[in-house]
């Protein structure tokens, strides 16, 4: 059997005495010191035992016993099922390598994944062509993937050298990391120093051994007398290093030990160690290096492909023999060095020239149609120059990437195609598109010296605008909001003459920005947008949603609301009416439920909210759901329904630890919400934790958000003038047209603290909005604000107007605001009888929602009018956590569990832990039984 890789008996008892020290190094190694690391293990493995799955990541330097601590897990996961994947630094560039790699032995399970999730991982992984599935759907079908694997025995899965995962592979790993919770599944993850994908995972830092077991580990490997003074000198530099102390004495004499291992000036211990690696190599044939630097420059470790490369380079079978009983790499149905420090030491201590050689066979060997990318990266590697053929080749791996959802990959493809292109308008091309790449995988200076690169070569009018787009988005998405709206503008004034669509597009882009920038914008850009965006050339007909947006958006800044809002009232039925593409509403639909609020047609901000939240769960667009899930809640707490508010937030909170540094938007749904129930330490700990950032990102529509609640919160807690001071600085900047929510709190505060002229100016800024609206929460809501101000009868019927107009829209704290203020007026009027049956509908309202402060305000004036109000009593989903509440009402509705871990981006098994929860904090034995238990909803 051996015969055929060229091993001799001399060469095979080698081989097999080392490896024998190999693993008697590895459990001495595993039995000293050890103790807080296999607890963590133990631990975990005993969780996932129990069914209930948890991940780890041990973190520690190279050759401090990681991959040890591993095999110990795998070895105590008795009947456990195991699945093991390996980070390789040379193929970090492959989207979802590692991934699939880990996945392989449970491909047989991919049908039985919800049709979505089925169709990611399969795009993902090559298995079928599609639409580009969003990183975030690939990690929860790879979670659903280990669920549906452990239904049968329990499942570790293991990754080494994490650090060296492809992004796209360590982003979907490190999701259904932090989504484990009711599955029998343990993940472990080792690295030296893990990406920012794996911040927040419970971490283990593996910790050299201590001086009494590193003596101990020392000396059998120590084959010289050393004093002690020396060994005491050697121990220092190593720090406990497990493989420091067992390799880097091999082969050294007395004389090389004399001073210790280090050397002044000299490399850090992984350095040593590779150069302990290294003069082991030194020692064999050339034929045994040379098939040591092929298996080195091939992450795959499959053993074909490498025989197939090393044969071009007349290799033979017998270098194997040689390598193996060095010690430092082994082929059996997986090439395997001896350790990743072995494969960086041959790399690195190669030459230019030999890797080149190297990569040159690898490319030739490797099947062009079974492995496209990988040959295309091989031959970028060999290329001792531009070379147009390569870097068309890798162009066209990007295109692969891109639609496989491997957006890191692609922008690595292109910028290495970036320097392998002569031709200057093909590099401007091809700098532009991985600029766009970088963009898109949040590395934002990357993309900036691509930009530079473009614009070093001479460019063409296009190219030139598509450079200033780009500009603009990577100042929007870097935080440098403030900066964007003048950049997006010049871009959109360069396409005029090029591309009208792309002109009208670009346009409505900058204006977007220049709102969210409001009023940290540089000048009056809001302003200058719309002069321009009015004078560009118009949409071609019939107007679609988003050119009717831009026109209806640029009439109302520069004309006012009654020039703009009949066209914005068009916008708004397109974007109703579903006629516009899944890809348009992702993009827009968020402005136009904007456009929405601003009109006061709260009908359309629920529908498009809703909808906005549909979109990105369809798409699994985990950024653009966290942004919808933000306004749905919103527009929620306005309709009194605070339990569902308070799921979604949750929902948005889970979101936002997962994408980590991808969310920078202000939780003006939690803050509205936190609002609306007088929670004023809430507000203020939301404001102080989101308000810098947003200061700083140049965010000033955030500052008018957070200015609004907050008047909000004090007109519910009766403090007027701190709720009028709040709503004086977010009504300053009438550039983010954000009047809706803030005047009728300023006007409500100035009355109420004796500032009547000052709300009868408000008032009149107000009905120029309301009246031009025309619905009835615009007229609801004058209504009830210009009654404050009236006299008489004429107060008595505008309150009977707003509580009628009010109750029509679904907004029940604005009804039972108006209530309120109603009962007030009538118990001033001394009608205290017509005064309860106000108050005591106002009472209840805010008491059925949780809106404290109001419910407070409205008993107080119950008991002034001799009325003992009703004691507060908890509702039943106050005993359920936010995400039980929210997976109980599916359920009660009707969804599968399946159905809900989909919607919810977790697991079947994590739902019916959930419910099992649910129904044991009831009583109920059944989800048929949930609808009658569940508090109802608001109609």
């Amino acid at each position: 059997m051996f015969a055929g890789l060229g091993f001799t008996s001399a060469g095979l008892i080698v081989l097999v005495c080392e490896l024998i020290a190999i693993r008697l190094r590895v459990e001495l190694v595993m039995l000293v010191n050890r103790r807080t690391e296999r607890s963590a293990l133990d631990s975990l493995i005993h969780s996932a035992r129990d069914g209930m799955g948890s991940a780890l990541l041990l973190r520690g330097e190279p050759g401090i016993g990681k991959t040890a601590l591993l095999e110990y897990a795998i070895e105590s996961a008795s009947g456990f099922q195991i699945a093991r994947a390996a980070g390789c630094e040379s193929e970090m560039e492959l989207a979802f390598a590692g991934l699939h790699q880990l996945c392989i032995p449970m491909l047989n399970r991919l049908e039985r994944l919800p049709d979505p999730q089925r169709d990611a991982l399969s795009v993902a992984f090559g298995l079928r062509a599609g639409k580009a599935p969003d990183r975030f759907l690939v990690g929860l079908a790879a979670l659903s993937l280990l669920s549906e694997v452990a239904e049968e025995r329990p499942l570790l899965c293991v990754v080494d050298d994490a650090q060296w995962l492809d992004r796209a592979s360590a982003q979907a790993l490190a999701f259904a990391a932090r989504r484990l919770l009711a599955e029998p599944v343990a993940l472990i993850f080792a690295a030296r120093e893990p990406g920012e994908e794996f911040t927040g995972l419970p971490e283990q830092l593996v910790q050299g051994l201590d001086d009494s077991d590193a003596r101990a580990l020392l000396g059998p490997f120590l084959r010289v007398s050393v004093d002690e003074q020396v060994c005491d000198r050697i121990l220092a530099e190593i720090r406990g290093n497990p493989l420091a102390l067992v390799e880097l004495p091999r082969g050294l004499t007395a004389e090389d030990v004399a001073g210790g291992f280090g050397v002044a000036g000299g490399p850090g211990l992984p350095g040593r160690i590779e150069q302990s690696f290294l003069r082991r190599c030194e020692t064999l044939p050339t034929a045994a290096r040379q098939l040591l630097l092929v298996a080195a420059a091939e992450p795959a470790g499959e053993p074909v492909l490498l025989w197939r490369a090393a044969g071009r380079l007349g290799i033979t079978p017998d270098a194997a023999a040689a390598v193996e009983a060095a010690g430092l790499l082994v082929i059996g149905e997986r090439v395997m060095f001896r350790h990743p420090l072995v494969r960086s030491a041959v790399y690195r201590a190669a030459s230019q020239q030999e890797r080149r050689a190297v990569h040159q066979v690898l490319a030739e060997a490797t099947d062009p149609e079974a492995d496209p990318d990988r040959r295309a990266w091989h031959l970028a590697e060999a290329a001792p120059g531009p070379d147009e053929n390569v870097a068309d080749e890798l162009e066209r791996s990007a295109g692969r990437a891109r639609a496989r959802g491997g957006v890191a990959a692609a922008a690595a493809f292109l910028e290495r195609a970036v320097a392998l292109t002569l031709d200057p308008r093909l590099r401007a091309d091809r700098a532009l598109a991985a600029a766009n790449a970088k963009l898109q995988v949040a590395a934002f200076d990357a993309a900036l010296g691509l930009l530079a690169t473009a614009e070093a070569g001479p460019l063409d009018e296009w190219q030139r605008a598509r450079a200033e787009l780009l500009r603009g988005q990577i100042a929007f998405m870097s935080r440098r909001v403030m900066d964007a709206p003048v950049l997006l503008l010049k871009a959109a004034r360069q396409f005029e003459p090029l591309d009208i669509g792309m002109a009208r597009a670009t346009y409505l882009e900058a204006l977007s920005t220049a709102l969210f920038a409001g009023r940290l914008a540089i000048g009056g850009v809001a302003r200058e947008v719309a002069e321009a965006a009015r004078w560009a050339p118009p949409s071609p007909q019939p107007a679609r949603g988003p050119d009717l947006l831009l026109d209806g958006l640029a009439l109302l800044i520069t004309e006012g609301y009654a020039a703009g809002t009949p066209v914005l009232k068009r916008a708004l039925q397109a974007f109703r009416s579903g006629h516009i593409s899944d890809v348009e509403g992702m993009r827009w639909t968020w402005l136009a439920s904007y456009a929405a609020v601003i009109l006061w047609d709260c009908d359309t901000w629920r529908l498009l909210s809703a909808r906005q939240v549909s979109l990105a769960r369809d798409a699994g667009a985990l950024v653009a759901l966290s942004a919808a899930l933000n306004a749905l809640s919103a527009v929620l707490a306005w309709s009194g329904d605070f339990a569902v508010a308070t799921a979604l937030i949750a929902e948005r909170e889970e979101i936002v630890q997962v994408a980590g540094s991808q969310l920078h938007l202000h939780p003006f749904g939690a803050v509205q919400l936190a609002a609306w129930k007088g929670d004023e330490a809430t507000v203020a700990a939301l404001i102080e934790e989101s308000l810098t950032a947003a200061v700083s990102r140049g965010a000033g529509l955030a500052l008018a958000a957070t200015q609004s609640a907050t008047a909000l919160l004090y007109n519910g807690l009766g403090r007027y003038e701190e709720a009028l001071a709040a709503a004086e600085q977010a009504s300053e900047h009438p550039q983010e047209l954000w009047s809706t929510p803030v005047l009728p709190e300023l006007i409500e505060a100035a009355v109420r603290s004796g500032q009547t002229a000052r709300a009868a100016g408000a008032l009149d800024l107000l009905s120029e909005t309301t009246r031009a609206s025309g619905t009835d929460w615009a007229l609801g809501t004058e209504a009830r604000l210009r009654a404050l101000l009236a006299r008489n009868h004429a107060a008595e019927d505008l309150y009977q107007e707003a509580i009628d107009r009010l109750g029509r829209t679904g907004l029940r704290m604005e009804l039972a605001r108006a209530q309120l203020l109603y009962g007030e007026w009538l118990r001033r009027q001394r009608r205290r009888r017509d005064a309860r049956d106000q108050l005591r509908a106002a009472y209840e309202a805010f008491v059925s929602a949780g809106a404290g402060a109001f419910a407070e305000r409205a008993r107080h004036e119950l008991r002034a009018t001799g009325e003992r109000a009703p004691k507060q009593t908890a509702q039943t989903r106050d005993a359920l956590t936010a995400r039980e509440a929210h997976i109980a009402r599916l359920a009660g509705q009707g969804a599968s569990n399946a159905e809900i871990a989909a919607q919810l981006f977790i697991s079947p098994a994590t739902v019916a832990y959930h419910l099992r929860k649910v129904f044991a904090k009831l009583g109920v034995s059944s989800r048929s039984k949930l609808g009658t238990a569940l508090p109802a909803q608001p109609d």
